[in-house]
């Protein structure tokens, strides 16, 4: 088989940009993706794409309409593709067995079976979603059991390593790519056919192959490892601010040790987004099932330590400002989970905020990039309030920063937005009751400028010098 034309179904984070970029450097293959949203299909159609990721808008622009088509027709996009991709939703379970930790495979059994009851010709059916282990012996075992006869299947796992905010740049120079197959001649050349695809672009020598189940589970424990290494660094945040010892001095000490290196080691507020939490959370449960609770223990410590991070940092807030926050006006500077994206999931910013609601904050918020709806549905959903309506008449959302913070008792920043440190905080400062405080959740601004400006500053991993005595400093060296 040669691949011509490749259907993937979801039209999401991984879907859209994933086969973008094959479009971009497979010109000579036709890129479907479908969704059964047409809300979803007709924005990737539009100029305002469903999703902000830097250089994403170029390629879109580049390919659709040539080679790449976002369609609704799912139907003729699977009969028609050498190659599917399944890239749909896996969130963690709310109810039933496995509960708060194992993944919903509702969407990739879904998926599954539509392409069983479609397709009339052999298929490479690659999972592209992040899966528990053995998803691709199920997928396998609903396709061979509802497919006629004279139609073949071929499982792959293919896991993506994207990082929201550099997206594309992953894509397109791909440290690697993962694929897993059986250990068949037919599985082996399925793998053949979907290294060929990458090989337009990707080194030979970049693409790894494994057995399936390596596949699956090599995703989870990227993120694990990723997540342990900002756990690890936010716990040492915490001995930094009670000893006196600089969080980011001791990460740049450690990370020259080349076994360590210095990626992932910048303490903030906590880690977001859609997989690290999700897929950690899916690994304990792997545990669990294998009767491993020293190891699901091991790595259920990361999770708790990062929800630790939230509330230690929330809590300051709370006893800087005189042990209340009730009716006081806090500006909210970053929404989103990281900067660069507009993905609101298991942000720190949603913890933050909803604490201080809990305590009678009224917050002004700004992002530059989410929604209005799309922040008051993550302050107002089930899981995050029983009192919507309170949420509603606390919260006011706004399109600058300098709006936001305007009468503000503190701003506290959560997002690492590059904008914010840019703003001016001279003006800021003029514009705040006093004293005015500032908690920089992510340690991107110039502290001591703010300290002499006047703001009383905290931020994680370091102590810093109160307001008035740099202001005296200050003067004493002045002529």
């Amino acid at each position: 088989m040669v691949i011509e034309k490749i259907c993937c179904l979801g039209a999401g984070y991984v879907g859209g940009p994933t086969c973008s970029v094959i479009a971009l450097k497979c010109p000579n293959i036709k890129v479907t993706v479908c969704d059964k949203s047409e809300e979803r299909i007709r924005q990737w159609n539009s100029e305002k794409l469903p999703i902000y990721e830097p250089g994403l808008d170029d390629v879109v622009r580049q390919c659709r309409g040539r080679n790449l088509f976002f369609s609704t027709d799912i139907v003729n996009s699977i009969q028609e593709a050498d190659l599917i991709f399944i890239s749909v939703n896996t969130p963690t379970k709310t109810i039933g067995n496995g509960k708060g930790r194992a993944a919903d495979l509702k969407f990739v059994e879904g998926a599954a079976r539509m392409i069983a009851d479609i397709a009339t010709s052999n298929k490479i059916v690659v999972e592209k979603s992040t899966v528990p282990v053995k998803a691709a012996e199920i997928i396998m075992k609903i396709l061979r059991a509802n497919t006629g006869p004279g139609v073949q299947y071929q499982i792959l796992s293919n896991p993506e390593f994207l990082a929201e905010g550099t997206a594309i740049v992953d894509l397109v120079e791909a440290e690697r790519v993962l694929i897993g197959g059986e250990d068949t001649p037919e599985g082996q050349r399925a793998i053949q056919e979907l290294c060929w695809v990458y090989e337009h672009w990707i080194p030979a020598k970049n693409i790894i192959k494994t057995n399936t189940w390596s596949s699956e589970l090599s995703k989870l424990a990227a993120n694990a490892f990723l997540a342990q290494r900002i756990s690890s660094i936010n716990s040492l945040s915490a001995v930094c601010e009670g000893t006196g010892a600089d969080v980011s001095e001791v990460a740049r000490a450690i990370g020259r040790d080349s076994r360590i290196g210095p990626k992932f080691l910048e303490a903030s507020i906590g880690f977001g987004g859609s997989c690290f939490q999700k897929d950690i959370l899916n690994l304990i449960y792997l545990c669990e099932s294998l009767h491993l609770p020293e190891v699901a223990a091991y790595w259920q410590q990361v999770v708790n330590l990062n929800e630790y991070q939230k509330t230690r940092f929330t809590r300051k807030v709370i006893e800087a400002l005189f042990n209340t926050v009730s009716d006081k006006k806090i500006a909210i500077l970053g929404f989103s989970f990281k900067k660069n994206t507009g993905d609101t999931r298991e942000s720190p910013a949603i913890c933050v905020s909803s604490t201080l609601l809990d305590e009678g904050a009224k917050l002004h918020i700004y992002d530059p990039k989410v929604e209005y709806e799309q922040i008051m549905y993550e302050l107002t959903n089930p899981y995050a309030t029983s009192d919507p309506e309170k949420v509603k008449r606390n919260v006011e959302i706004h399109d600058s920063a300098y709006s936001a913070v305007a009468g503000a008792h503190a701003i506290v920043l959560c997002t690492e937005w590059d904008e914010f440190k840019e703003l001016d905080y001279k003006r800021i400062y003029d514009v705040m009751m006093k004293p005015a405080y500032m908690f920089d959740g992510r340690k991107i601004l110039d502290h001591d400028k703010l300290l002499s400006i006047g703001f009383h500053v905290q931020t994680i991993g370091k102590k810093l010098g109160r307001a008035s005595s740099i202001r005296a400093q200050g003067s004493q060296t002045m002529p």
